[in-house]
């Protein structure tokens, strides 16, 4: 750059800028038009600073605010990050991770063209759903399964195609509110639908049910509780005592939320088929959390309800691409086939206690007197098992360093470490960092901590 008689610095054209080397990285991975933005904005916030006017600016300071500014941007793309918060199926982190053999398996159908809406058979036009419906039948007991985006429009899906303009009964210990402010009142209102509230905050019987309904009442709506638990004096009814009392017009609709199905390690959790053979009509549930697929909403239960919902307008904004479907195909062969890879990381965490240990003592000792190998606990987490709390190791890193601190260098990493903080110090829980990681981490916490 330059400067004129006055002392005052000319900074360099844009395109000049974009021909130097160090933002040759960021152009590869953000796009040329991005970087583009990303050096203009810098340009112009530095000539509006007291300093440059006066003193002007180096190249070295010019060069590190361009870089730090593409850096910013360059965090909020996707990225891989190393899950050690203890936390399985975090939604901040992406939810529940796809095992690797599954994803590959399924490379093949999406990386070229696929019979998704074709019958090979014929060659006329299908259904793009495939075989899942009939191994969600396999999996659950019922009659039809669907799929959509997720399980909140799944709710909303039903409630819409079954209830506009209808009642729905809904326990007032049910009426929760989920993560991103996703609320069952608001969703029932927004699907056209009249809210009957019954009975209490902690306890709702089946007469409670029974003795609000009238002609107008479309649905019982039973909702898992998700991310939290009521305690001490409470009662809720049996869904079979509800299912035989209710009148034929009135649709029994359970929100089971988790996707447990044919995992054991959950006693507290009421599997979809339980729910089936109790005699609920449909059952909604995620298929990514317990199950261990991609994130969707799964419905089951009666054929000619399911049917009806599919025939909705909606589905034409609610219905899962090819990804979803094959991935949930393969995961349903093989949790039926009872293979490791139907397994969802939640279940492999929360029975593999012995395999946590063995890692985290590996790492331990690889690491030295720099951390602290502890007893520690995991959950499931995203809105999972919110009382249940499994066995798990965790590493404490010993260094003179604040906290906070210590996360930031992690998350700078470049594979990002995040960790959590307990008693002021950081801790890195072993339950969610997978086995490929292991040989990362080591390398990146050897350096980190100058071992």
């Amino acid at each position: 750059m330059s400067a004129n008689p006055k002392g005052i610095v000319r900074l360099p054209q844009v395109e000049q800028l974009l021909q130097e080397p160090i933002l040759a990285p960021y152009i590869r991975q953000l796009s040329r038009p991005l970087v583009t933005d990303v050096v203009r904005r810098t340009l112009a916030a530095i000539r509006q600073e007291v300093s440059f006017r006066t003193d002007g600016i180096s190249d070295e300071t010019l060069y590190a605010r361009l870089e730090d500014d593409c850096r910013f941007l360059l965090n909020q793309r996707h990225a891989r990050v190393i899950n050690a918060t203890g936390t399985v199926v975090h939604t901040n982190l992406g939810r529940s991770p796809i095992d690797p053999e599954l994803w590959d398996s399924v490379a093949d159908v999406n990386t070229g063209y696929c019979n998704l809406e074709i019958k090979l058979s014929d060659g006329k036009r299908g259904q793009r759903k495939g075989i899942v419906s009939q191994l969600l039948s396999s999996l659950t007991g019922a009659e039809e399964g669907m799929v959509v985006n997720n399980n909140a429009a799944s709710v909303y899906l039903l409630l819409n195609e079954l209830a506009r303009g209808k009642e729905v009964i809904v326990s007032r210990g049910e009426q929760i509110q989920i993560g991103g402010g996703f609320r069952i009142p608001d969703i029932l209102a927004l699907s056209g639908a009249k809210l009957v509230e019954v009975g209490t905050t902690n306890i709702t019987t089946a007469d409670d049910y029974i003795n609000a309904v009238t002609e107008n009442t479309a649905m019982v709506l039973m909702v898992h509780c998700s991310n939290f638990v009521v305690r001490g004096f409470t009662e809720s009814p049996d869904i079979r005592e509800v299912a035989r009392r209710l009148p034929e017009h009135v649709i029994l609709a359970v929100d089971q939320g988790s996707g447990l199905s044919t995992e054991r390690f959950a006693a507290n959790e009421t599997p979809s088929s339980n729910y089936i053979r109790a005699g609920a009509d449909l059952v909604c549930f995620s298929g990514d959390k317990i199950l261990g697929g991609p994130q969707a909403g799964i419905i089951c239960g009666r054929k000619e309800i399911v049917q009806k919902l599919e025939k909705n307008p909606l589905m034409r904004a609610f219905r899962p691409g090819r990804m979803v479907y094959s991935l949930l195909e393969e995961l349903l062969v093989r949790k039926l086939n009872r293979e490791s890879e139907g397994q969802g990381v939640a279940e492999k965490a929360a029975t593999g206690q012995a395999v946590i240990q063995e890692r985290a003592q590996q790492l331990a000792s690889e690491l030295g007197d720099k951390v602290r190998l502890l007893p520690s606990e995991m959950v499931v987490g995203g809105g999972t098992l919110p009382d249940e709390f499994f066995p798990s190791w965790s590493l404490e890193l010993q260094i003179d360093k604040q906290a906070d601190q210590i996360l930031a260098d992690l998350r700078a990493m470049p594979l990002p470490v995040i960790g959590v903080i307990r008693n002021d110090r950081v801790q890195l829980n072993m339950a969610a960092i997978l086995p490929r990681e292991i040989p990362v981490l080591t390398e990146q916490l050897r350096s980190y901590l100058s071992l």
